[in-house]
Order: C-alpha cells, then structure tokens, then sequence
C-alpha cells in the first residue's frame, strides 16, 4: 500500500513540475517579449542614443574652448635663452606655463545650422526607432494569427478524422457481418490515411508558424509553448473605413513617412552647412603666460665703495683726486614661481579668416548637398507612393477577404447540412462510399478555407488598422 502511494506522489510531482515549466503567451505577452529581445529594435534604440550624443555635441561645440600648457625641459649647446632671446652656448633648463581661451563668433551660421540638423536627425532617429517596432509588431500580429489559423486548421483535422476513424470502424464491422463488400472498407481506410496526412501536415504548418514566432521573439523555440487565442479576434465585423479615409490618415501619421520627411528636412539643413563655408570665420582669443630659465639671475645690494677715477681737481692750488662711488651686488639664482610671475604676459585679440580660394572644395560641397537633398526628396516621393499602394492593395485584399468570409460561410452551411443527409443515407446504404466521401470532404475542405479566411480577414484588418493609426 505504502509502496503504491509513493509511486501516486512521483507521478503528480512529475505532471506538477511538467505544467510549471509549461510556457504560455499572449499576444501582449508575445509583442513585448519581442521587443525586449529583437536585435533590429535594440540597434534602433543605439542609434537614437547616438543622435541624442551628437545634438549635444553640437550644442557644446558653440562653447568657448579653454586649455593649458605645460613645459619643462633641458638645452645644452647653442641655444636661444628664453628670457634674453640671445645666443648662448651653455646648459640650461627653461620651462613655460600658460591658459588660452577662444571662442566662435561667426562662422557663417554654420554651428547653429549643425544643431538644427542635429535636432531632426534626433526626431528622425526617434521616428526610425518607432517604426521598426511598429514593423516588428505587424511581423509578431502576422505571426501569432497563423498560430491561431493552423492551430483551428489542426482542431477541424482532428476531428475529421475522428468522424472518419468511427466510419471505418463501423464500416469493418459491416464487412465481417458480411452486410457490405470489402471495396467499401479499403475506400474509407483511404481517405482515412489521406486525413492522417492532411492532420500532419497541419501540425508541421501549427509548428513552423510557432517557430516563426519564436525567432521573431529571439526566444528557443519550444514545442510546448501554448499560445493563447485573443477574444476580440473571434468576431468578425466589416470594416468601417474607406480606402481614401485610411490614405489620408497614414499621410499624416505614418513613421516611415515622417521619418523620410524629416530627413529632407535634414538634407536642406545640410545645405546651408555647407554654403556657410564661403563666409568668414570670426573668432575671439584669449591666452595668459610666462616662462622661466636657470641662467635668470637676482641682483640684491650689498655695499658701497668709492673708487678713484684717475682724475684731479685743483683746490686751492692743491690736485684733489676725484672718487665715484659703485655699488656692488650679489648674484643669486631666481626662483621658478618668482620668473614665472615676473615674466607674465597676456593676450587678447580678434581673429578673421576669410576664404579668399579654396580650390573650389566649398563649392563641391555645396553641390553634393543639393545631390543629396534631391535624393532624399526623391525617396519621400517614393515612400509615399509605395504606402499609398500599399494601402491600396491591402484594401482590396480585406475585401476580397471579407467576401470570401462570407461566401465560404455560407458554403459550410449548406455542405453542413448536405454531410448531415449523407450520413443519413450512407447508414442507411442508400449511397456507397464514394458518394460519401465525396460529400464529407467538400465539407472538411469548406470549413478549412473557412477557418483559413477568417484569420486572412483578421490579419488584413488589422494591417490596414497598422496604416491608418500611423504604425502605432
């Protein structure tokens, strides 16, 4: 007894820990996760963190520049000394010390223009970071309604060959009662493996859609993940937008569209950059400095003492010799932080450089930035015309979607009913098998393409919801 209780308690901690580590998603859950973990998105968001950098910078590069410098070393041999600027031929150690400041007064508006490029190329690096989510989004939608589609499809294969499997049971009990021939039974087990097939490929189909998503989460790919099915996508409604209202809409909203017009805009900033070199650059500069040398010598007063000159005077008829009196010095080595305060020296001035020729570089420049404007011009066209046709096909594709829904709709119904009868009479041997079968797969087919529509018209809806809220 003791025995069969523990082997109750293995298997329950077993299928416990079996369903813990079983993983489920939503479609929420599934968006998130991919944008936590797709790489494209993550470089997006770099990128924008780059541009953010550079519109500092070029705000910073508008500041006034500050540096210092420092010297010291030793000369020996014929050198200039530094504080007599004389030619001497003897060892020395000099040294210099020093601050500059500079500032950009003008330069053809060019700094500014940077920053106001800087801050689209900003604004368009946020719109590219926008979109490739939002695209990344669309993907993960796309993919996780062909899990909801396969896995429909795999639902109906089941049960169809659940109702085939009871026929042919049925069927290989009327064979050995000898009621029917045994040509009936091999039709059924025909159609019966052609189910089995048609139930394996649609788990492959299931499978693959669950890798695609996978992948586009970046997350191992797992056979027992379950995908939840969302309840706002079970009813089906016709679409209330018209194809012009959804136009107009995404003209205004789209983030690919912002993103190509913001970079016409930057283009344009580009070209007044460069139609700044031709005019002057004015700039203000400032230094403070001072040097010092080991020959620099102190004289300090010592005494004073009188000195014949070798002349005379006569007083009263007496020669008087003339003195004059020196005064001597001592020599001492002058401190390095007594020269460097004796020697300072500063400078304040106003710098003007102006282009006169350039070998025509600026004007080169001048002439790629309109290539480039125009390029860019160009390629707003061009996403604008293509979206407009996007959202054009995608219209007739709800559409026909939607028709399609309806038409098929209507055809379960009626081979509902038509399968019902010939059940009836297949039981009651008023058709053969291959009546049979005829009628129960036009249904199996009808309620597949059903199935299959359904999903096609959620996806396109949702699509031309995409576009129309702008990518959002």
């Amino acid at each position: 007894m003791m025995k069969h209780l523990m082997i109750f308690l293995l298997l329950a901690t077993l299928a416990l820990n079996g369903t813990a580590q079983q993983r489920t998603f939503t479609l929420q859950q599934s968006i998130d996760t991919a944008l936590k973990n797709n790489i494209l998105v993550k470089q997006a968001g770099i990128n924008n963190d780059v541009a953010a950098i550079n519109l500092k910078q070029s705000k910073y590069n508008m500041l006034p520049e500050l540096g210092g410098n420092f010297a010291y070393g030793f000369n020996q041999g014929r050198n200039v000394d530094p504080l007599t600027n004389n030619y001497i031929n003897q060892q020395l150690y000099s040294s210099n010390a020093g601050f500059g400041t500079g500032v950009i007064l003008y330069d053809g508006m060019r700094l500014q223009n940077r920053v106001k490029q800087n801050k689209t190329n900003k604004a368009a690096a946020e719109k590219a970071l926008q979109y490739s989510k939002d695209d990344l989004v669309l993907k993960v939608i796309q993919a996780y309604l062909q899990i909801m589609s396969s896995g429909e499809v795999v639902k109906i294969t089941t049960s169809q060959l659940a109702v085939t499997k009871n026929q042919l049971d049925r069927m290989a009990t009327l064979v050995k009662e000898g009621v029917v021939g045994n040509f009936q039974y091999t039709d059924l087990e025909g159609q019966y493996t052609n189910e089995e097939i048609n139930m394996l490929d649609a788990e492959n189909s299931l499978q693959v859609a669950k890798l695609n998503l996978s992948q586009l989460m970046n997350i191992e790919y797992d056979l027992s993940i379950i995908y939840t099915a969302n309840a706002n996508d079970e009813t089906i409604i016709k679409y209330s937008k018209t194809v012009t209202e959804v136009i107009t809409s995404s003209l205004q909203n789209f983030a690919l569209l912002k993103l190509e017009q913001l970079n016409v805009e930057s283009a344009e900033q580009g070209v007044k950059i460069a139609r700044g070199g031709f005019a002057p650059t004015i700039s203000f500069n400032a230094n403070i400095g001072s040097s010092f040398s080991s020959l620099a010598q102190t004289l300090s007063p010592t005494s004073i003492t009188e000195n014949s000159t070798g002349n005379y005077v006569l007083f009263n008829g007496n020669k008087q010799p003339v003195f004059t009196s020196q005064q001597n010095y001592s020599f001492s080595k002058t401190g390095y932080f007594t020269q460097l305060n004796n020697n300072l020296g500063t400078f304040v001035g106003v710098n003007v450089s102006i282009p006169l020729f350039t070998r025509f570089q600026t004007r080169t420049n001048v002439s790629l930035a309109k290539k480039s404007l125009s390029n860019q011009q160009f390629e707003l066209d061009k996403v604008q015309l293509q979206l407009k046709q996007d959202i054009e096909r995608a219209y007739l594709d709800m559409t026909t979607a939607f028709n399609r829904y309806e038409v098929l709709t209507r055809q379960v119904a009626s081979f509902t009913e038509s399968f019902r009868a010939a059940a009836i009479r297949y039981e009651a041997g008023s058709i053969n098998s291959v009546e049979y079968l005829l009628v129960k797969n036009n249904l199996d087919r009808s309620v597949i393409n059903l199935t299959v529509a359904r999903y096609e018209y959620l996806f396109r809806t949702k699509l031309l919801n995409f576009y129309e809220a702008g990518g959002r």
